[in-house]
């Protein structure tokens, strides 16, 4: 499985085609499909390119300010996780689509959830971006369903024995997103202070958030 620091040579990879001079199968199909969404009138070329944008605007740091919104407002919380696509859309979030449903799940001392797809690399765009390299390889998606202890060790993740990994399917139907436990030791910790703490691989359960001390300065 990839290592997760290493995404930005990844994507560099992807593009070599690019840069040399060549577009890559899958590049030749995006192009003509952008054709063909043109000829038929179902979008126009600069539609095309605002839903991009719209699409590369996204970060993790959307899914960071849920999080700590949820760690610091007990409340906000509950209605998160009761009814997340009416308290996202509140959030700012405009209106999310009914399909697919986005599932906010919480980890805690007795549960740790793992978010896998295990068909492709259905994800929860809207709040964490484009996911990443590791999360769409076919080693993370076997391995996530046989091993979800080993795969979060890996990550860094140690998850005693006593408590239970529940390992979540994504879909084109549904989604999820994972609010994991709060570190210790940020009691009194504003919103934007907390938002640093939470990385797009907590979101998904294969890490935990990040310690006040691994805050980078700055």
């Amino acid at each position: 499985m990839s290592d997760p620091e290493e995404l930005h040579d990844h994507d560099e990879a992807e593009h070599e085609g690019i840069h040399k001079g060549g577009l890559p199968y899958y590049g030749k199909r995006v192009m003509a499909l952008e054709a063909l969404l043109e000829e038929k009138g179902i979008l126009t070329k600069d539609e095309i390119q605002q839903l991009i944008d719209q699409t590369d605007s996204v970060s993790p740091k959307n899914g960071a300010k849920v999080v700590a919104r949820a760690w610091v407002d007990p409340e906000y919380k509950a209605r998160l996780l009761s009814e997340p696509k009416k308290t996202l859309e509140e959030s700012g979030y405009g209106e999310l689509p009914e399909d697919p449903v986005i599932v906010v799940v919480e980890n805690n001392d007795d549960v740790r959830h793992l978010v896998v797809c295990t068909l492709c690399s259905c994800y929860p765009r809207a709040l964490l971006g484009r996911p990443p390299d590791w999360y769409k390889s076919l080693a993370y998606r076997s391995r996530a369903v046989d091993d979800p202890r080993g795969v979060m060790k890996e990550f860094g993740q140690h998850v005693p024995d006593s408590v239970e990994v529940r390992v979540l399917d994504s879909t084109a139907d549904i989604r999820y997103l994972v609010v994991p436990q709060r570190p210790e030791g940020t009691e009194g910790w504003s919103e934007d202070e907390l938002v640093k703490l939470v990385t797009r691989d907590s979101m998904i359960g294969a890490s935990e958030p990040l310690k006040p001390e691994q805050v980078p300065a700055g």
